[in-house]
């Protein structure tokens, strides 16, 4: 089992940066594809961003691609996502999540491609 804890988020100004960490225990990842996602209120949980497992390549939503990175430190057990030039509509909980199938570098984009998830934590951008 595979436990994650996101940490970093907050209240912050349109134009501001964040930087969310996801911490795991329980298990090494450095072998798993990882994900942030998010979910704002009354919408569906979407696809932020992925990294494969050896942090070589990465995946990001049009909505974020330019603004966000997602990186990865294996011997922290520890993944990262930047967040630059946030704006009102980034405000949601952010997720963690690991997919621990094996794929290559294959790097999903659908919530159900993941099996181990964070509890989240709250992203509010003010304008």
């Amino acid at each position: 089992q595979v436990q994650l804890v996101e940490s970093g988020g907050g209240l912050v100004q349109a134009g501001d940066s964040l930087r969310l960490s996801c911490a795991a225990s329980g298990r090494t990842i450095s072998r798993y594809v990882m994900g942030w996602f998010r979910q704002a209120p009354g919408k569906e949980r979407e696809f932020v961003a992925a990294i494969s497992w050896s942090g070589g390549s990465t995946s990001y939503a049009d909505s974020v691609k330019g603004r966000f990175a997602i990186s990865r430190d294996n011997a922290e057990n520890t993944v990262y996502l930047l967040m630059n030039s946030l704006k009102p509509e980034d405000t949601a909980v952010y997720y963690c999540a690991a997919d621990s199938a094996w794929n290559g570098d294959y790097l999903g984009r659908h919530p159900n491609e993941y099996d181990y998830w964070g509890r989240g934590t709250q992203v509010t951008v003010s304008s």
